[in-house]
């Protein structure tokens, strides 16, 4: 297994135990919760550069890395949900996008095409680490109304991209799921 595929399988065994600092009420939890996201977070980036600088881009890898990432930010949108974080609707629209893509990357699957992430997608992942990482930060110092506020506006611009990718993702591969074909 090449390195970008190892920190990719990383991300996969952080997220329990990111999901468990979140939600398991200790001293410092937030923080501890917070860095292993931030270390999650961060192998994502590294096994892309690494992976196309070296040449190292698997199929697994195609396939992993964006179910990693869906399994890191839904673990984390679905945890504040439950806490009290964030809107549930708004992790029900991000969700309901991330089964649509990963259905459509199974049917296109079968024809031998490969659906990598593509650059709306990029930046929907990127934006909600983002957010999440900063909903966490500011919960670290703070539990103010003012933060519900904060953390609700960068979910639903979350909400936004995700939309718009799911969209785009949706129009590039409508041939394999053409209900008129």
């Amino acid at each position: 297994m090449n390195l970008p595929n190892k920190l990719t399988v990383l991300r996969v065994i952080l997220v329990p135990f990111f999901t468990a600092a979140l939600l398991i009420d200790f001293k410092y939890h937030i923080w501890a919760a917070l860095v292993l996201f931030a270390a999650a977070s961060i192998t994502d980036w590294f096994d892309g550069r690494i992976a196309r600088k070296d040449g190292l881009v698997t199929d697994f890898g195609k396939f992993l890395d964006p179910l990693a990432d869906k399994m890191l930010v839904m673990a984390a949108l679905v945890s504040f949900a439950a806490i009290g974080w964030c809107d549930a609707p708004a992790v029900i629209i991000i969700l309901a996008r991330e089964f649509m893509v990963s259905g459509l990357r199974l049917v296109t699957a079968s024809s031998g095409v490969v659906v990598a992430a593509g650059i709306w997608g990029k930046l929907k992942t990127a934006f909600t680490m983002l957010a999440i990482a900063a909903i966490m930060l500011m919960r670290a110092f703070s539990d103010a109304s003012v933060i519900f506020a904060v953390s609700e506006m960068l979910i639903w611009i979350s909400v936004v991209f995700t939309v718009i990718s799911g969209g785009i993702y949706l129009k590039s591969y409508w041939s394999y799921i053409d209900p008129n074909k």
